[in-house]
């Protein structure tokens, strides 16, 4: 059973991992789509309705394929984890029905308007739709990150006399501490996702000296909008939901920083390699007390290491927590760097013409998706050993009738059908892109045409 546990987590690993790469860019480009919009409806410019159509094209795309690699892991909770939705289902069934049926109806109704309805609905009419695209998806995104907020911070429920957890409060569920920062921090890095997606097609128009104007729009939009979610994305949320990570998972915050051992003016690792059998961190480059002040506001406050707590609470991969962490963090100081770099030449008039700088937006394109799996890692690992945390161990919410043989080939299947539905999207993103947002010479010399297929 063991082995067909690592399995299983091994499955939805994979397949969670897959399909997150397709709604963070939606969110994150639902409110570009917003921002775009707006300013076709303030300055009547049709560039702006041309550029809004362009990426509502693109989004259209992700969410078609986020669908498609998002049901199976609804189908994942009866046939891989039937102990747990035994469980649990009567709270975590509230929110992912919500998830369905208000927000992606809502979603995709008003997606089916704003990509085909400009015309019928005129300016206003199609600011709405823009606006409710951008609402179901956030909603969308909210009732999915509820559900695991309680799973790592559990509210509202009561448990029966046979073990079922039951729903007892339902606004504890979907306003309890820890969703609030956790959902925060997770759109935060879906539109760090969606601005430099953004910013990098429109550095690639620059650089080719092709629909220049919509690249110098998107790249400005992007990095507008970027810099400011780079910088909420340190502070206050990720600062925020460190401080209920310490509150509530002191052991999961001793794993992310390989604290080892209790100390006060605990120092927060920069570089260092974790060695788990002697204990200790290897190389280790450190800030003395940092740790202690980011967490309690104390300098020699004290935080408790993996020494405080028994071997069986530890998260069981710490190695890898250590490091999706700290890529993570890395990460986002990286996206700090470069946005407000970029920023700062947008500002002095140079970022259209700094082919560094244009090439730089270009190539930080995976880094937002490496970032915002190594974040959804750091959370999940963290709670291990508990699928439910405090309530329900992992190793209990597995299927007891499915084994690892099993398990391996339905995760070879998914494994190659996500690799050709991969194919795909890449292929539909690179023509949208490669056609761009109707090129102005065609605008100039053919508007009666341009007008007509608008």
């Amino acid at each position: 059973m063991e082995h067909a546990l690592g399995v299983h987590r091994l499955h939805f690993a994979f397949t969670i991992t897959f399909h997150y790469i397709f709604p963070q860019l939606t969110m994150g480009l639902a409110l570009l789509i917003v921002y775009l919009k707006t300013k076709a409806l303030r300055t009547n410019d049709e560039h702006y309705n041309r550029a809004t159509r362009f990426w509502a094209r693109i989004f259209g795309i992700n969410f078609a394929v986020g669908v498609v690699t998002g049901i199976p892991m609804e189908f994942q909770f009866g046939t891989n984890w039937a102990a747990f939705s035994r469980a649990a289902g009567g709270v975590i069934g509230q929110t992912l029905a919500m998830e369905g049926v208000f927000s992606f109806f809502l979603e995709s109704t008003f997606l089916g308007l704003l990509l085909f309805g400009d015309k019928k609905l005129g300016r206003i009419g199609h600011w709405w739709a823009a606006f409710l695209v951008w609402l179901g998806s956030w909603l969308s995104g909210y009732f999915i990150v509820a559900t695991n907020a309680w799973m790592q911070y559990p509210t509202g429920h009561r448990v029966d006399s046979h073990g079922q957890i039951e729903l007892a409060n339902f606004w504890q569920l979907v306003l309890n501490k820890w969703v609030m920062w956790e959902y925060a921090h997770t759109m935060l890095g879906a539109v760090q996702t969606g601005c430099f997606v953004m910013a990098a097609v429109g550095a690639f128009y620059l650089l080719t000296q092709r629909h220049e104007s919509y690249g110098r729009t998107f790249v400005k939009s992007g990095v507008l909008v970027g810099v400011v979610a780079a910088i909420l994305q340190l502070f206050p949320t990720g600062d925020e939901q460190g401080k209920l990570i310490a509150d509530h998972q002191p052991v999961t915050l001793a794993a992310m920083e390989g604290l080892f051992e209790s100390q006060k003016g605990a120092p927060v690792v920069l570089i260092g390699q974790p060695d788990l059998q002697k204990r200790r961190l290897d190389n280790p480059i450190q800030i003395p007390d940092m740790l202690s002040f980011l967490t309690y506001r104390e300098w020699k406050a004290n935080v408790r290491g993996l020494d405080a707590f028994p071997q069986d609470q530890w998260p069981d991969m710490i190695l890898l927590l250590y490091y999706s962490y700290h890529v993570m963090v890395g990460l986002g100081t990286i996206f700090i760097a470069v946005m407000l770099l970029a920023a700062l030449m947008l500002w002095r008039g140079k970022l259209y013409v700094s082919r560094g700088m244009l090439w730089a937006l270009m190539v930080c394109v995976p880094l937002p998706y490496i970032a915002n799996t190594a974040g959804w890692m750091t959370a999940e690992l963290g709670r291990q050993p508990w699928l439910i945390y405090g309530l329900m161990r992992t190793a209990h919410g597995v299927s007891p009738q499915v084994g690892a043989g099993n398990a391996w080939f339905t995760l070879i299947g998914f494994m190659g059908l996500y690799t050709v539905l991969g194919i795909l999207w890449l292929f539909l993103v690179y023509r949208e892109i490669e056609d761009g947002p109707e090129s102005e010479e065609v605008v100039h010399s053919e508007p009666a045409v341009v007008e007509a297929a608008d």
